[in-house]
């Protein structure tokens, strides 16, 4: 039983675009939640407020974790179209 050999991994050209592409959508995400947070800490009767049928606060924190998906795969897609072109 066991697995195979280990794959031999090379350089990866495009680690350069993927770390700059991953701290970009860290830091937009980070700033979408902050302001989550802050208007949560200084205003939250804002948060109350009734938007089809729900409050303001459980949409946000839906599209917070739907946003979250969203960015997740267009970094998969950006990556490996970067890998494809850069690691031929």
């Amino acid at each position: 039983m066991g697995h195979g050999p280990a794959v031999k991994l090379g350089k990866d050209n495009a680690a350069e675009y993927k770390t700059r592409l991953g701290i970009i959508m860290f830091v937009i995400y980070t700033l979408t939640y902050a302001s989550f947070v802050i208007i949560n800490a200084t205003n939250p009767s804002v948060m109350q407020t009734i938007i089809a049928g729900q409050t303001l606060a459980v949409i946000y924190g839906f599209f917070l974790i739907v946003f979250a998906l969203v960015l997740a795969v267009i970094y998969n897609k950006m990556c490996t179209a970067a890998e494809a072109r850069l690691n031929k």
